[in-house]
């Protein structure tokens, strides 16, 4: 886990770093130079607060998405070649 710090200008101006930065660890946001906002990821916010239940949600989630993909994949038209059969 890293910790990453950054100002709030710099948050401004490059949030997609922010985001990525808040895959790895937590990402401590400064004001004037003292530490005012922590980003964490949806995931490492759900472990640290499993009294909310995100951690049986993320589950769901996970398991309705599975789901999904495994059902459009079998939906899927075979694909066929144009023009190159005798």
């Amino acid at each position: 886990m890293t910790i990453t710090t950054l100002s709030s200008r710099a948050l401004n101006q490059d949030v997609t770093r922010a985001k990525r930065a808040a895959c790895r660890g937590p990402v401590i946001i400064t004001d004037r130079g003292k530490p005012a906002h922590v980003l964490l990821s949806f995931v490492e916010f759900g472990k640290r607060h499993p009294v909310l239940g995100f951690d049986i949600k993320l589950k769901r989630i996970a398991k309705l998405r599975n789901e999904w993909h495994s059902a459009r994949a079998r939906k899927a038209p075979k694909r066929r070649g144009v023009g190159l059969q005798p």
